[in-house]
């Protein structure tokens, strides 16, 4: 096993500037969400620019209980998250370090994130019956930043690990198991909605 690293731990210039990217997507996304959210509050027959047919719809998706999961718009939480996430790549590429508490703590919100993700695809899917463009930015955001994220503290030591594991992390090409994930969702959703994506055939 590999002994935790104890040291401040600084991260690369690819994974830095992967964090700030995916803070500022996130950010636009989840702000996007909020004014349309806004908007539909004022007036119930406004209707988002991404409302483009049955299935990709934003204001089918607003309207449900589960966009509002903890009595408030969830992109409110996206706003926080992907906010300070921004400030993390950032202060990063400005040559910060931070603890191993930090990392361990970018690992665990980066997991309760993957879950809340992962929770909010099969309400799309099997619930709600459409999908919101900017909430699938969102899922792409939230699953990358985990996988970088793990890569990253199983590399450094941050996360303990045996040897195989460590020498899988160091592998090139560790874009392909979002990539594996996103191909997963989309073949979901195919799936889920060939009876209207066949009708444009």
């Amino acid at each position: 096993m590999t002994t935790a690293r104890t040291t401040p731990t600084g991260a690369s210039r690819r994974f830095s500037w992967l964090i700030l990217l995916s803070g500022l997507l996130g950010l636009a996304a989840s702000a996007q969400l909020t004014l349309d959210k806004i908007r539909l509050i004022e007036n119930p027959a406004f209707q988002p620019n991404c409302n483009i047919n049955p299935i990709i719809s934003c204001g089918s998706v607003m309207r449900t209980e589960q966009a509002e999961v903890f009595g408030f718009p969830n992109p409110i939480l996206g706003l926080a998250a992907f906010g300070a996430l921004a400030a993390i790549g950032a202060g990063l590429l400005a040559g910060a370090s931070y603890r191993r508490w930090f990392w361990l703590s970018l690992q665990a919100g980066s997991l309760v994130g993957l879950g809340f993700v992962a929770w909010l695809i099969r309400q799309a899917l099997y619930e709600i019956g459409a999908l919101c463009p900017y909430c699938m930015v969102v899922w792409a955001v939230v699953i990358t930043l985990f996988w970088s994220t793990t890569v990253h503290n199983v590399r450094t030591g941050i996360l303990p690990s045996p040897p195989a594991v460590r020498r899988l992390a160091a592998l090139g090409h560790q874009w392909l198991v979002p990539a594996a994930g996103f191909l997963l969702i989309a073949l979901l959703i195919l799936t889920r909605f060939w009876y209207y994506w066949s009708t444009l055939l």
